[in-house]
């Protein structure tokens, strides 16, 4: 059995060497290493909402192709969200649609909530963010889409607004008062109730005594 396995292998090989080289003449071929393709660019961004607060973003854009692209402004949820809606180490969800976004044609802008830190859930500015309204985070959108539009690689007649989650209450309202600008609105985890009802539904399925959404990321960064 052993044997047999031993002519068997050396068959193979001989075979393989047959196909390569042919009559004992080296085979005429060349081999390439694929090098890596960037797909995508990225350029960081600073944010000046006014008031002396500034927060940072990121656009990401084709890396091949030629411009403009169509574009699109992202608005993460509730909770002191970083650009990425970091979530865990591996789990950056508007990272992830932005770099696929960005693959396949479009400019994409993520920026941190106001008064968030360089992660998720690590708060800056206790003041900035602890005091945001829905006001701010509606004018902090307007003022991300200004920004968005004024980047060569972007055609601002084709700007699409993504909203997730609390995001779905701005993404809306950012668009009607941008008609002229605004293109598409894309919701994402749509809110179909007040706020409040969702936060209070959220607190008791987690049977837990917290009554602001503050008191929640409080809770969550002590753990």
């Amino acid at each position: 059995m052993k044997i047999t396995k031993e002519i068997s292998v050396i068959l193979a090989l001989c075979a393989i060497s047959f196909l390569v080289y042919g009559n004992g003449n080296p085979a005429n071929f060349t081999v390439r290493a694929v090098s890596y393709v960037q797909t995508i660019k990225y350029r960081n961004l600073v944010i000046d909402l006014g008031n002396e607060v500034k927060t940072k973003a990121q656009l990401t854009y084709p890396a091949t192709g030629k411009g403009p692209f169509p574009a699109v402004l992202m608005i993460q949820g509730s909770g002191a969200l970083d650009k990425n809606s970091t979530l865990t180490k591996n789990a950056k969800p508007f990272w992830e649609i932005a770099r696929y976004l960005s693959e396949r044609g479009f400019v994409v802008l993520r920026y941190d909530k106001r008064g968030v830190g360089t992660t998720s859930y690590t708060v800056s500015n206790q003041n900035v963010y602890g005091n945001a309204t829905a006001d701010d985070y509606i004018h902090d959108a307007q003022k991300a889409l200004n920004v968005l539009i004024q980047q060569p690689e972007v055609d601002p007649k084709r700007i699409s607004i993504l909203g997730h989650s609390e995001g779905t209450l701005y993404a809306p309202r950012v668009a009607i008062d941008n008609s002229t600008k605004v293109k598409n609105v894309i919701l994402m985890a749509t809110l179909a109730q007040n706020p409040t009802s969702v936060v209070v539904y959220w607190v008791d399925r987690k049977k837990t005594s917290f009554l602001t959404e503050r008191t929640i990321l409080n809770n969550i960064q002590k753990r």
